[in-house]
Order: structure tokens, then C-alpha cells, then sequence
């Protein structure tokens, strides 16, 4: 591996896809070269109906990532390029199959915004977390803002938003902003444990049930219920809702293809 560079490490287990920012020596801290390996993953994640469930992860027991690498923030030509960079959050958000974010150390920054673009979150109890953007003069880009305000209440984002401080795995359990905490030596195999629940579920049902949520955060009551509907009759029209309804009814677990 090249250290200077990183990578971003892909394995899979029956239905269920690992994603490791590879780049221990300098905190799985993301370079472009990185970014345009998750660009050019996620589609093919998603394209692949073998992949049901993704868990992202960082290499190392420091960090999950603290996010951009500041030492190539230079290398762009100015403001404007920076702002239509091909972003590493951009791709993670963008993926259909649902993420959970096992989160085992720093997840600063951008590492922030990879682990909210996530699903689910988990912790290990080393874990921590800040927008810590605003120490250097700047804020985050990927996404931030609106995705601590989807999960913890206002006071707690502008507190976290405005400082730039750190908190801990507890904290963070506190306030929201991830499900569960965990020994680290049980983080990975928890949420892999989880990935392979949700993997077991109709492929397209659990699609669903993910850009149903999303657009619940963005939608008014009306529109939002409206959408959910559209959303219920494409999944009863599948064949894995027809083998559902008869497993259920012949008292056996489904067999589901993401039909």
C-alpha cells in the first residue's frame, strides 16, 4: 500500500460488504486518490445484487477517519474547483444499500460526515467525535449540519458546530448520535452481526425502507406519507413480497432474490 496515498479496502462475506478506509499512519485520514476510489465503488455496490449491506469501517485502533487530508486542501486551483470537487461524503450518501458506520476511534471532520452518511452507527468506546472545521477556519462541506440536525437537537449541533470539541463515545450515545457502544474488540463483529440481519431482509424492501427514511427528514407530513405509499406499492409488486406472504403463510423464513 502507499501510504501517502491510502486506499479504501473491499471485502465481502456471503451478502454483506466491508469497507475500510485504509490509511492507519495518518489517522485513515482521506486523500483524493481515496475519494476517487469511493466514487468508483459505490456505483458497483449498489450495481452488485449479491451486496445487501455494507459496513465502513477505518484501519487501525486510532481512527475511523479524521476526515479530509489538510495537506492536499492546497492543491486545488482555487474556491470554486474546491466547491465542485468530487467528494468522498457525495458517494457515501449516495449509496442505496444501506451502511452502518462502526465507528473505532476518531471521526473527526470529514470522518464525521462519512459515519452520518451512514445508516446506523455504532461506537467503540474509544470512539470520539467532532466538527472540528471551525478551529481551522472553515466548516464542513459533506453534509454536516443537516445530518447532526436530523439526529440531535439543535442546542447539541451548534454546540458541536461552534466549538469544534471533541466528544466521547458516551456522549455521543447521549445525545443521539449513535445507537450502541461497544467494547472495541466487539465493534466489528456487532455491526457485521447487524449487516447480515438486515442482509437476510427483501433487498428491494430494505432499499426502500432507506430512501423512505431519508426522504422523511426532507419531506413536509403530507408529501412524505404520500411518498411512503408510492414506495409501499412498488415493494408489494416485487416477487420477494409474493414469497414473503406465502412463507408467512406456510410458517417457513423467506428466500428473497431482490425481485
Amino acid at each position: 500500500m502507499n501510504e501517502d496515498e491510502g486506499l479504501v479496502r473491499f471485502e465481502q462475506d456471503g451478502h454483506v460488504g466491508v469497507l475500510t478506509l485504509d490509511r492507519p499512519g495518518k489517522l485513515n485520514a482521506a486523500t483524493r486518490t481515496m475519494s476517487e476510489q469511493l466514487l468508483d465503488l459505490i456505483p458497483r455496490i449498489d450495481d452488485d445484487p449479491q451486496v445487501r449491506a455494507i459496513v465502513v469501517t477505518g484501519a487501525g485502533d486510532r481512527a475511523f477517519s479524521v476526515g479530509s487530508d489538510i495537506g492536499e486542501l492546497d492543491r486545488y486551483d482555487g474556491p470554486w474547483q474546491f466547491r465542485n470537487r468530487r467528494d468522498y461524503c457525495d458517494a457515501l450518501r449516495a449509496l442505496r444499500t444501506p451502511a452502518i458506520a462502526a465507528v473505532n476511534g476518531y471521526a473527526f471532520g470529514g470522518g464525521l460526515e462519512l459515519a452520518l452518511s451512514c445508516d446506523i452507527r455504532l461506537a467503540s468506546d474509544r470512539a470520539s467525535f467532532a466538527a472540528a472545521e471551525i478551529k481551522l477556519g472553515w466548516i464542513g462541506g459533506g453534509g454536516v449540519t443537516a445530518l447532526l440536525a436530523a439526529s440531535l437537537s439543535a442546542s447539541d449541533v451548534a454546540t458541536m458546530l461552534l466549538t469544534g470539541d471533541p466528544i466521547d463515545a458516551v456522549e455521543a450515545l447521549r445525545v443521539g448520535l449513535v445507537s450502541r457502544v461497544l467494547p472495541a474488540a466487539e465493534l466489528l463483529p456487532a455491526a457485521t452481526a447487524l449487516a447480515h440481519r438486515i442482509a437476510e431482509r427483501p433487498p428491494i424492501a430494505a432499499q426502500a425502507a432507506k430512501a423512505n427514511l431519508r426522504a422523511a427528514l426532507s419531506m413536509g407530513l403530507e408529501s412524505a406519507i404520500q411518498y411512503e405509499r408510492e414506495l409501499q406499492a412498488v415493494a408489494m409488486g416485487t416477487r420477494d413480497a409474493v414469497e414473503g406472504r406465502t412463507a408467512f403463510a406456510e410458517r417457513r423464513t423467506g428466500v428473497f432474490e431482490g425481485r
